[in-house]
């Protein structure tokens, strides 16, 4: 980091060669990498960029929704499936609708693991997928949760990438690496790709970014720390709710949704009078609360909270 304070008063500064070190951790080109400040720049470039006035982008709600706002305000139209009621991405569905609309079609969107539920789609609902609509169809994998899966069904899209699919795969050092307020985000796509992104990105990435997302490529270590502390403290909390008879759905991320049982906007507020922040509404799971993962004395603030709001646990009603 004494490289990126050196180099951050200057135009031109050395890098750390971040993006040649991305291109060679997933085995690909420079020419096939594009990076962006965060993975919402990236998302909001591929949305733009294959996304015509009146084409609609097709995928699921509730998901990330970033690729969505793009599209309405580039009078695009948005296809937003409902999930299945497992919480799984219905991928007959999306290959369904995604034919029947073939010549409007621009983009297909899928966020894997989905963001907000943390449930993964498995690599052969992704191949079904790609095997099953037009080909010359974009389709946007948004992998900002990557590293926190154990789920062997799951696997990156990259290796469709190097198959010569029409696939954009998008990363960020937000997550695992814990660089969010540095903003570093990248996409992994054919270099035809990358090349029409090219046009809207503004490549407004900081030398502390490159500098720092170099380092913690060098780190696996680190990664490895921060990804079994994590799932540790998720599963032990995931486990406390669901001893108190809550329905937590299983998650593959750095955060969990749990059903309260009740709109989850007044357990919210109650978490706030607290001095407790958890996660916005998720429409239309409107009675689910999405609960990040921080520290082990954050989580005991939260599960403390919890009980005070929740002191006899789940009801048949929902309500205390």
């Amino acid at each position: 980091m004494d490289l990126a304070r050196k180099y951050a008063n200057r135009y031109g500064y050395p890098d750390g060669d971040i993006h040649e070190k991305i291109a060679e951790h997933h085995g690909m080109g420079t020419d096939n990498i594009i990076m962006n400040a965060g993975s919402g720049e990236t998302l909001r470039v591929a949305g733009i960029a294959f996304l015509g006035h009146e084409e609609k982008v097709v995928g699921v709600e509730p998901t990330y929704t970033s690729v969505y706002r793009v599209a309405s305000g580039i009078d695009a139209d948005v296809i937003a499936r409902p999930l299945l009621p497992d919480h799984t991405q219905d991928i007959d569905d999306l290959v369904r609708v995604t034919k029947r609309n073939y010549r409007d079609v621009g983009l297909v969107y899928v966020v894997n693991p989905n963001n907000p539920t943390g449930v993964i789609v498995p690599d052969e609902d992704i191949r079904h997928l790609l095997d099953n609509i037009p080909e010359d169809i974009p389709v946007l994998i948004d992998e900002a949760y990557h590293h926190f899966i154990r789920d062997p069904r799951y696997s990156s899209a990259v290796k469709y990438i190097k198959e010569g699919r029409k696939v954009l795969v998008t990363r960020t050092f937000s997550k695992i690496y814990g660089m969010a307020g540095l903003r570093l985000g990248y996409g992994i796509a054919p270099e035809e790709m990358i090349d029409q992104m090219r046009t809207y990105a503004t490549g407004s990435v900081n030398a502390l970014a490159r500098w720092g997302a170099a380092a913690a490529l060098e780190d696996p270590e680190y990664e490895k720390w921060i990804r079994d502390t994590t799932i540790a403290l998720r599963d032990a909390t995931m486990t406390e709710l669901r001893g108190q008879g809550f329905e937590v759905i299983p998650s593959e991320c750095n955060f969990f949704m749990v059903h309260t049982g009740r709109p989850a906007s007044e357990v919210r507020a109650e978490f706030r009078r607290r001095d407790v922040a958890v996660g916005r509404d998720f429409p239309p799971m409107l009675d689910y609360l999405r609960v990040s993962i921080g520290t082990e004395d954050e989580m005991k603030r939260f599960m403390t909270a919890w009980n005070e709001i929740f002191p006899d646990g789940m009801t048949t009603t929902g309500r205390r």
